[in-house]
């Protein structure tokens, strides 16, 4: 059975947490054994992908492994538009060249291309202050669910006890389930949109500590860039990144070249500025509908539902006003599967986040795809089933 160390939050420090003149010291890579699965202990790299990095020696003829002839690829060219960063009603033009395109249709390395590796690893260090060489290193994978998943079987056994928020990430708590674990997140860092500055990062923060080493950030392209490219990258400790590449070599081979090759292309276009500019504008785009989207709750909601104000992300998270008992705040589940959903609305109850799976009056309602009449009509039919439900306890 694996164990956990938890230390207390560090203290704060600049924006980034790093201090002038400070030299990072990371942890010893045996630090981490401890912390490692049995299956992740077992799993052996895998004998051809573990050599496909020294094919960009220099000088070298590759006999190496079984790669298609590009010459058989019938894709010839490939371009694309992007909206400009700086002003969005403008579009860019994007092409790869013969050599991009080239890679893109052709297998890669476990942990993902190198261009795009670096250039996220340089954004690490813009955004958080974390240089290379410095305890970390950074791996590409299908999207942050993949590479969370990945984390998870490298570092929990069968039957383990573990910690976790309540309400957590839903898509968690299947992992922690088909382990057996006993039940004892920052997706929307570039989504945030209140009005204090932007809290530092614990990847960031955690410069603050003797030692670095002891955090894993997970970072998703999908809600600033497209969800369907599937491209996310997880930063943390070498062993720990090594022992989710072996699962990788052994399950999926590695992230799409494809989508990687377009995603550097676009990013390497725009550089660090481009894109702080592109999130910036996202951000400001759900700001706006939150705003559209909580306008429709105080209208038709203000006197069934309890909430604050999100400040990042796509959703709202409010408490229905159920009136069950005084002692029993009730229970969303069958209101949105039957009552809102008979009504032609729905929404995630939020049974579906808490790990014990308790009953509770809480939903989740997404206002990022929403225009601002359907939004108002879906709080009008929301406040509709709740009413039922209320009337037919």
């Amino acid at each position: 059975m694996s164990n956990v160390n938890v230390t207390d939050p560090p203290v704060k420090g600049t924006r980034t947490g790093r201090r002038d003149n400070f030299q990072v010291k990371a942890l010893p890579a045996d630090f981490y054994i401890p912390f490692l699965s049995l299956v992740a202990k077992n799993r052996s790299p895998s004998p051809i992908r573990s050599l496909l990095p020294l094919e960009a020696t220099p000088g070298i003829i590759s006999l190496l492994a079984g790669k298609p002839n590009a010459a058989t690829f019938p894709f010839t060219s490939l371009s694309f538009t992007a909206r400009s960063p700086i002003d969005p009603s403008r579009d860019v033009p994007v092409d790869l060249s013969q050599a991009e395109l080239a890679k893109g249709l052709q297998y890669g390395e476990t942990a993902g291309i190198p261009q795009l590796r670096n250039w996220l690893t340089g954004l690490q260090e813009n955004i958080h202050g974390r240089r290379q060489g410095e305890g970390w290193r950074l791996s590409v994978g299908s999207g942050s669910q993949d590479l969370i998943y990945k984390a998870v079987t490298a570092m929990i056994n069968p039957g383990d006890p573990i910690l976790v928020e309540s309400p957590v990430y839903a898509g968690v708590i299947p992992m922690f389930q088909s382990l057996h674990c006993d039940q004892i997140d920052d997706p929307y860092y570039y989504l945030y949109f209140g009005e204090a500055p932007r809290y530092p990062s614990y990847f960031s923060l955690e410069l603050q500590e003797p030692e670095v080493g002891r955090v894993l950030r997970f970072d998703s392209l999908s809600k600033i860039l497209s969800a369907g490219i599937r491209i996310g990258f997880a930063s943390g400790p070498e062993p720990l990144l090594d022992a989710m590449d072996r699962h990788t070599s052994t399950s999926n081979l590695q992230p799409s070249s494809l989508t990687q090759v377009i995603t550097f292309a676009l990013l390497d276009s725009w550089g660090y500025d481009g894109f702080k500019a592109h999130t910036d504008h996202v951000s400001s785009f759900y700001r706006k509908k939150r705003d559209i989207f909580e306008r429709a709750l105080k209208a038709h909601l203000s006197d069934l539902a309890d909430w604050d104000s999100p400040e990042a992300g796509l959703f709202f998270w409010f408490k229905l006003r159920l009136g069950v008992s005084e002692h029993e705040e009730g229970d969303s589940e069958s209101v949105i599967r039957t009552n809102a959903f008979e009504r032609g609305v729905i929404a995630l109850p939020g049974t579906v986040f808490l790990p014990n799976g308790r009953k509770t009056a809480y939903v989740r309602a997404s206002f990022s795809a929403v225009g601002e009449e359907d939004a108002e009509e879906a709080v009008k039919r929301l406040r509709d089933a709740i009413l039922d439900a209320r009337a037919n306890p």
